[in-house]
């Protein structure tokens, strides 16, 4: 999952940040989550319209990449020895 650091936050929004998280018994991570799920629930889009979105995005490609077969590196280990 992809992971997001947001640098040079004022102190005022950080201390806000960390009363609502308390106030709402989560992580400052969790409330950044659903403030963030919030905002894009409010422009009517949902995490499965962005996936769709990018779905259709690359609906034209075909995906088809030719890559050299990988070399065997060795013998697989027995597990059972």
């Amino acid at each position: 999952m992809p992971t997001l650091t947001v640098r040079n936050i004022e102190p005022e929004l950080h201390d806000f940040l960390r009363q609502e998280a308390a106030r709402h018994g989560r992580s400052m991570e969790a409330e950044v989550r659903a403030l963030l799920r919030a905002r894009m629930a409010a422009e009517g889009r949902s995490p499965r319209d962005v996936a769709e979105s990018i779905r259709t995005r690359f609906a034209g490609l075909d995906g088809g990449l030719d890559l050299p077969e990988r070399p065997r590196l060795g013998a697989p280990v027995d597990l059972d020895a």
